[in-house]
């Protein structure tokens, strides 16, 4: 039973990878843009901070019968200089379905991601990074035989730049993700894919802080609304073409320190699945809180 559970969140990971998959999380500070550290499509900053996830989702198994997947995912990301980061994540997956259970830790996924133009008077950054995902480094039950190698193209644009005219649209902004998924397995069992997606929020700090002090309390003075749409669309294989992914409305609450963010996830369509899931987060800014120790970059 264990097989046949280990196979279908296999082959539904090839198709959307963005709901087992643990991506590189850094806030990002640009001119006075704040761009967070969003839970399903990373931002484009680097930094030394450590991320805490859970998600819970229901998703069809390789017999079409409904899936139980419960994640904890955790993420470092530690500063190597102040434009380049390396980071290293895992997270311990617990799948039920009627067929059986299954559960344990997945594979390592180590990254490096390099900030490589930065522009503060239009909001807008944009790094460069690979994500590798070792085959073999994880449990048996859950993690694939087989590595993945992601390398990706990061931005972020805020609108702080708008006229004042139109101040009220000044604090959106948008981020985006780009990278091929390849696989070091047959196109059967781990198709390639192309990993993409998107982000929309609406800054009420900036906001406050940068139009007009509306005077609003905590906890809703340090919000972020924010959807995410983090999709995949398979390269190879009998999947070629088709796309999967969900749409994660949510908001996250931030101060110097660190945030805390929730959000739900909605299927796009069957092929992802038919229910509604959860991503919980809670984020430390090494960098902020230890600037001068084990938060700072190492050269």
């Amino acid at each position: 039973m264990r097989t046949t559970l280990k196979r279908g969140a296999a082959a539904l990971c090839a198709l959307a990878p963005c709901l087992f998959s643990v991506n590189a999380s850094a806030h990002a500070v640009v001119g006075d843009r704040v761009f967070p550290a969003t839970m399903a499509v990373d931002d484009p900053g680097v930094g030394d901070e450590f991320n805490l996830q859970y998600s819970h989702i229901k998703l069809p198994d390789s017999n079409g019968n409904d899936m139980n997947v419960n994640t904890v995912s955790y993420e470092w990301d530690k500063l190597i200089t102040k434009n380049l980061a390396f980071s290293i994540a895992s997270n311990y997956t617990s799948q039920n379905s009627p067929d059986g259970s299954a559960k344990g830790w997945d594979n390592f996924t180590l990254g490096a991601k390099y900030l490589v133009y930065a522009n503060a008077r239009h909001e807008f950054m944009a790094s460069v990074g690979l994500l590798a995902t070792l085959g073999g480094t994880g449990s048996k039950a859950i993690a694939n035989s087989f590595s993945t190698f992601t390398p990706t193209v990061y931005f972020g644009k805020g609108f702080g730049d708008l006229p004042a005219s139109l101040g009220y649209l000044r604090p959106f902004a948008i981020t985006g993700t780009i990278g091929p998924n390849l696989t070091t397995a047959s196109s059967d069992q781990g198709p390639n894919s192309l990993g993409w997606g998107v982000t929309l929020q609406y800054s009420i700090p900036y906001l406050q802080q940068q139009v007009k002090d509306l005077g609003l309390p905590q906890p809703f003075a340090n919000l972020i609304p924010v959807v995410e749409f983090p999709m995949s669309t398979c390269t190879a294989g009998a999947c070629s073409g088709q796309t999967t992914g969900t749409i994660n409305p949510g908001v996250i609450w931030m101060n110097r320190y660190g945030q805390f963010g929730v959000e739900a996830q909605i299927p796009v369509n069957t092929r992802t699945g038919t229910h509604t899931g959860v991503l919980v987060q809670a984020h430390i800014y090494f960098d902020d809180i230890f600037p001068n120790s084990i938060g700072k970059p190492l050269f």
